[in-house]
């Protein structure tokens, strides 16, 4: 275990400034593009490029950093691409420059493997919830803060404030990478192997559960950090109450994991949990464009941040619930670069739709997303009840 207080510290600093180097400007990345002249199907291209550039590099730099037992550099490596990521919207005005930048910012996002790989380390066995817990506050808080003060910088400084900020503290960040300490015997995890990538995904539980995430992915990229913040300033939102928005919407999403474990999943179960959370996300999302009052978007976006605050940990945990103690770090990363589809797939689906009916579509589309969920996981979780009915009979 490594008791440096300074070690720790660096690596939660560089930690929390991959993430908010690029939601810093997250919530006016959708207006910028349409000033700059990008039509609806192009920002869904835009906003879909982050998802598909890490489901095409998680798990390959995961495997990488294994095979060459080294996880630092590819650390640095992250860091790097992230400042030429925030940089290049700031130093170019080119629509094509964007869309780059943010596929760069994909692949930088794709090193949070080696992150949490790495800081995992630093902790005895038992203590590796902790570590966990200390690094997902500090993309929680990263996340929080970006977002939050996105517009509020915007107002005070112009439009491309928020990238300069980012590429400043990316860059800050990345020299700092280089001082993070990694064991220089560490005993890595043996190297995937094929063999053992097959029978993971072969696991019936985790090709559902992977497949939920996909579609709450594909909500959460295609509403809060994609349309919505274009949506309220078309309803009269300044840049400075899109920053409230975001506060409104991450507060209670943070909240929500407080809640689940102790209160929420022990009452209801985990499917019936994900079930109502799903359907709650859905009602909320298709709600959304028949709203024209600005304190009603409110409080539809916190309960939809309390809602799919639900989902996500508890998807997380149902995706190695029935994995080997040995496999589920292989089972993570292909959860993660799974669910990376829907980051790509529902911001661009709903981009060409916003494109060719307004606005409005891309939210009716979303909804109905969740609820082919909310459906599946109905029609899953009774053919579960049946399954565990039927060995209780043959057992008795």
């Amino acid at each position: 275990m490594i008791n440096s207080v300074r070690n720790k510290g660096i690596f939660l600093f560089v930690s929390f400034a991959l993430w908010f180097s690029h939601f810093i400007y997250l919530p006016i990345l959708t207006p910028h593009i349409e000033l700059m002249g990008g039509k609806y199907t192009f920002i869904g291209i835009v906003l879909g490029s982050y998802g598909l550039m890490q489901f095409l590099f998680r798990l390959p730099i995961g495997i990488c950093s294994d095979l060459f037992r080294l996880r630092r550099p590819f650390i640095v490596m992250g860091m790097l691409i992230s400042t030429a990521s925030c940089f290049a919207y700031v130093l170019t005005d080119s629509l094509g420059w964007v869309l780059i930048a943010r596929s760069l910012a994909g692949i930088a996002a794709a090193t949070w493997v080696v992150f949490t790989v790495l800081y995992s380390s630093y902790f005895v066995d038992h203590e590796v919830h902790r570590a966990m817990s200390s690094i997902s506050f500090a993309v929680v808080l990263a996340q929080l803060l970006g977002m939050g003060v996105s517009g509020i910088i915007v107002n005070e400084w112009g439009w491309q404030a928020p990238f300069w900020i980012g590429g400043f503290t990316s860059l800050l960040a990345a020299i700092l990478s280089f001082f993070i300490y990694e064991r220089k015997e560490e005993k890595a995890r043996v190297p995937v192997k094929v063999i053992d990538l097959t029978s993971v995904i072969k696991e019936p539980l985790l090709l559902k559960v992977s497949f939920l995430s996909i579609l709450a992915h594909g909500i959460i990229f295609t509403t809060t950090f994609g349309f919505i913040p274009t949506y309220a300033l078309k309803m009269g939102f300044t840049a400075s109450e899109i920053s409230l928005l975001v506060f409104i919407f991450m507060i209670p999403h943070a909240l929500a994991t407080l809640f689940i474990g102790k209160l929420i999943v022990p009452l209801l179960g985990k499917w019936k949990t994900l079930n109502i959370a799903f359907f709650a996300s859905a009602l909320f999302t298709l709600l959304t464009p028949l709203i024209e009052a600005k304190g009603l978007l409110m409080m539809i976006q916190a309960l939809n941040g309390f809602s799919l605050g639900i989902v996500f940990p508890l998807l997380l945990g149902l995706a190695i619930e029935t994995i080997s103690h040995e496999k589920r770090a292989t089972a993570m990363g292909v959860y993660q670069a799974l669910y990376a589809i829907g980051m790509f797939s529902g911001p661009f689906v709903a981009g060409i739709l916003n494109a060719k009916f307004g606005i409005a579509a891309g939210f009716y589309f979303i909804g109905v997303v969740g609820l082919i969920a909310s459906i599946l996981i109905t029609t899953w979780s009774r053919k579960e009840t049946i399954t565990v009915k039927k060995h209780s009979e043959i057992c008795t």
